[in-house]
């Protein structure tokens, strides 16, 4: 099986290469610096990865690199929780996404299209695109499993549009599966910015710690991803969330416990808007989301409950 992978270099996407060259899976790493890629994927220890240059928005060359991959992961995205929303921020935001799905979603058609050669390489029968539980909005009080309607805010908008782009290479015959991935946790991303004031004994919930927060451990994510590629029977969407989501000031009352300091100090909703705008939003506002096709699927989480897994996380 060979694999390409937009955004293998990413906090999700380094773990599932991981992952998959430990299954003696062949992986095409796509991506925008060779330079830092190789220095993640040294051939000396990755000799079944290879790298290649790639603009997410913009077709070339790499595009050629899918030809002849048995599936396609897209987790390619600019992040939205670095730095100030402002519109030329969210256009690229929206860029990342949109135009990158579509042009991976070109290059597969391309690739699947019927050929007159005979023994040609195999063409990708499976697309798994990230997407983003932002879909649905936010709200204090509602549920959200795959099938609620969308929202209406900027992220819900963005994912929309990015989910319609991924839809279209369902055209060429190709199986399509969206994950909609929560807050994920490891060693890194959000909670690697949230340990440092814990570490500094200054910890506590952001804002007013009522906001749900859906989150799901690293391993977990890519063991979905691993089962999307894997299992034909899967095919739409799927919720890359735990199934026991918290409110915000249980997460930091966890993480206080876990790493044995005080979480009482919590940081004001003007501190953070001052700092990150429009994308405040992210951590001051949630949304409680259940993995209802996900558990259906019969998917098996290593890390159904929070606690374990920051144990797992923090204490390694």
């Amino acid at each position: 099986m060979k694999v390409a992978i937009a955004g293998a270099t990413g906090f999700v996407g380094s773990r599932l290469v991981e992952r998959l060259h430990q299954e003696g899976i062949r992986v095409v790493a796509l991506t925008r610096n060779t330079t830092y890629a190789q220095k993640v994927f040294p051939s000396t220890a990755f000799p079944n990865v290879e790298i290649v240059a790639y603009t997410p928005t913009v077709s070339g060359g790499w595009q050629s690199a899918i030809s002849g991959c048995d599936a396609v992961v897209n987790l390619a995205g600019e992040s939205i929780a670095e730095g100030r929303w402002t519109p030329e921020r969210k256009q690229e935001i929206l860029n990342s996404r949109k135009l990158a799905t579509k042009n991976i979603v070109d290059a597969i058609a391309q690739s699947a299209a019927p050929s007159a050669i005979a023994n040609a390489d195999p063409k990708p029968s499976v697309l798994v695109n990230a997407s983003a539980i932002g879909y649905y909005g936010t709200s204090e009080t509602a549920t959200f499993d795959e099938t609620s309607s969308p929202g209406h805010d900027f992220l819900a908008q963005v994912c929309q549009a990015w989910e319609a782009e991924a839809t279209k290479v369902t055209d060429a015959g190709v199986r399509l599966v969206i994950v909609r991935l929560g807050i994920v946790l490891g060693n890194g991303g959000a909670l690697g910015k949230m340990i440092t004031p814990f570490k500094l004994f200054a910890g506590g919930p952001l804002g007013s710690g009522q906001q749900w927060f859906s989150w799901i451990e690293l391993d977990d994510v890519v063991n979905l991803i691993f089962l999307a590629l894997t299992k034909p029977e899967m095919q739409g969407v799927y919720n890359a969330t735990a199934p026991h989501p918290v409110r915000m000031a249980q997460l930091t009352q966890t993480m206080g416990k876990v790493m044995n300091r005080p979480s009482w100090l919590p940081v004001p909703a003007f501190a953070l808007e001052a700092l990150l705008g429009d994308g405040a939003m992210v951590v001051l506002e949630g949304q409680q989301v259940l993995p209802k096709r996900t558990l259906e699927s019969g998917f098996q989480y290593k890390y159904p409950n929070l606690e374990p897994a920051l144990v797992k996380i923090l204490k390694s």
